[in-house]
């Protein structure tokens, strides 16, 4: 069984979603160190993975339509 871009685009957002939280848990005085920033950096890639996966997406069920 395929899973659909969409589903994924939606697991994708929430884990960026998911290390966000932690990152801001995470900035105790100051966000600049190892920790945030790394988790910051896995939240950005996460987010956008998701934004192409949504873009794949629209692209794939217009190109059904037509």
């Amino acid at each position: 069984m395929k899973i659909s871009p969409r589903t994924m685009a939606i697991i994708y957002f929430a884990m960026g979603i998911f290390f966000t939280y932690i990152a801001i848990i995470s900035a105790g005085d100051t966000i600049w160190n190892v920790t945030t920033m790394v988790l910051a950096l896995f939240a950005t890639l996460e987010i956008g993975v998701g934004i192409r996966l949504i873009r794949l997406h629209y692209r794939m069920k217009n190109k059904k339509k037509k």
